[in-house]
């Protein structure tokens, strides 16, 4: 199903996402041996170095990159916006640090132009139907001199660690996620969704062509993890007359 586009894949990722809710967080936790923990903050830290005033993470799902950005020094207030209600119960019943959290959709944020210092998202571009859409979403809602950030797998160049993570992802997580959360086909689409969606070469320059500058990308977890970041153009102070 990771083959899935427009509102169709809207519809399959919303109720999958509503099914494997309940066991979320520990799935993430085992699949990544809880590594996801500090790539959230790493991710948190790069978004908001800087930078002052208020936060958004979009796709927010349970909150822990909300949660990570909220612990950043001059970060005034965070938003985590995502378009299920049952991911937003969960992550409204976390006390980790303070956050909002307002149901919306990625495409078309409910935020004004310039809203927020920063905007990032964490695991979710791979789930979205338009990723261009949501990249200038993001930048839309950032204020000029702001920075958008996006934590997502991508695939690994060929050899061997792509090859033991191919291994891993397609056989043992469908199998986690069988005895685990009980729902093996979900955890079959989420590494299957990998292998259809951008190189980290090719998620970069989806930032540049949303009018983003400075834009990079760090890779992690032996490469198959990518930090994309990207800045929006400040404003230029008008000519003497």
């Amino acid at each position: 199903m990771a083959h899935l586009r427009g509102d169709d894949k809207r519809r399959y990722v919303a109720e999958m996402f509503a099914r494997i809710s309940p066991r979320y967080d520990l799935m993430n936790s085992l699949m990544t041996g809880g590594l996801h923990h500090h790539w959230k903050r790493a991710t948190a830290r790069r978004t908001a170095a800087g930078l002052n005033g208020p936060a958004l993470d979009v796709a927010t799902g349970t909150g822990d990159l909300a949660f990570a950005l909220a612990r950043c020094p001059g970060i005034t207030a965070v938003v985590g916006v995502d378009l299920l209600p049952e991911m937003l119960r969960i992550a409204a019943r976390k006390s980790a640090a303070p956050a909002a959290f307002v149901l919306g959709d990625a495409l078309r944020l409910p935020f004004a132009d310039a809203a927020f210092a920063c905007a990032t998202a964490g695991f979710s571009l791979r789930n979205m139907p338009d990723v261009p859409a949501a990249i200038k979403e993001m930048a839309r809602v950032v204020a000029p001199g702001g920075r958008v950030t996006t934590l997502e797998l991508t695939p690994m160049a060929p050899g061997v660690p792509a090859a033991v993570g191919r291994l891993y992802f397609h056989h043992l997580v469908p199998l986690l996620g069988h005895l685990v959360a009980g729902d093996r086909a979900a955890y079959t689409y989420l590494p299957d969704s990998v292998d259809y969606f951008l190189t980290a070469d090719g998620l970069a320059d989806v930032y540049r062509r949303a009018g983003l500058v400075n834009v990079g990308y760090r890779r992690l977890g032996l490469g198959g993890v990518a930090l994309h970041y990207g800045e929006k153009p400040a404003r230029r102070s008008p000519e003497p007359v």
